[in-house]
């Protein structure tokens, strides 16, 4: 963060299961107070607010559709209301919804998957850019996005319509930092390669990690436990320097 944040309170969208509820845990033991953002599971979403509450930390639950002005607008307001202010954001809401060909991809998943993924990422931005920026009166902050490496790979026969919301991502990330870095916001990104998540079965294939697993240099898929750490450090005054930088945790892909 900037030399003048000292209490860290960090938006998690997507922080129920899987690399958000992973990284809510390691961002309570850090000391940050939380806001976890969920869609539908609240069993999930209470069961990620009890880990940072066994490690101390304050914490909110708030169900919000990201894809939306409306939900990315509740999240704030809830952290501003409780907490007073917002340091962190970490855009993590996502979905794949279908594994194929593209030409056999519903239009209404296609629409779906960026408006998640893309549209989420960049109203959540806009949201907490208006909030941080020191221009706009902020204290300053870090943004942290989760893309893909699927932006770079393009998931051919899997999911091309979620490497190019991930892309979106990547192109978010270098401009807003651009944009942000005379405002004291840090904007960064952390690139996963596969991970053992529920995003697959929820896709449809809740085999895919078994099934590609040999085709990672490092012969496995991730926990999200091994993608989290580089979230929290991007938003450490560790990673001060740090801006518009995408690290890729993804095995050698």
């Amino acid at each position: 963060m900037t030399g003048a944040v000292h209490r860290q309170v960090t938006i998690v969208t997507g922080g129920s299961r899987g690399i958000g509820a992973a990284t809510v845990e390691l961002l309570a033991a850090a000391g940050h107070s939380l806001i976890i953002g969920y869609a539908n599971d609240e069993k999930a979403a209470e069961r990620s607010a009890a880990a940072a509450r066994r490690l101390g930390a304050q914490r909110l639950i708030v169900k919000a559709d990201v894809s939306t002005e409306a939900g990315a607008e509740a999240l704030f307001a809830a952290a501003v209301e409780h907490f007073g202010v917002v340091t962190g954001l970490v855009n993590n809401a996502g979905l794949t919804a279908h594994i194929g060909d593209l030409a056999d991809t519903p239009v209404q998943v296609i629409r779906r998957v960026i408006d998640v993924n893309l549209v989420g990422a960049v109203l959540c931005s806009r949201r907490a850019a208006q909030l941080m920026s020191t221009r706009r009166g902020g204290g300053g902050g870090a943004i942290v996005n989760v893309s893909s490496a699927a932006a770079t790979l393009g998931s051919a026969h899997e999911y091309v319509h979620y490497a190019a919301a991930k892309a979106g991502v990547d192109a978010l990330t270098v401009g807003l930092a651009r944009e942000l870095a005379a405002e004291g916001v840090r904007v960064n990104a952390v690139a996963p390669g596969t991970v053992r998540t529920d995003i697959h079965a929820a896709a449809g294939d809740p085999d895919r990690v078994e099934r590609i697993a040999a085709r990672i240099p490092l012969g496995r898929a991730a926990e999200p436990t091994e993608i989290a750490p580089a979230i929290r450090w991007l938003l450490s005054d560790e990673a001060r320097y740090v801006t518009g930088a995408t690290i890729r945790v993804a095995g050698g892909l």
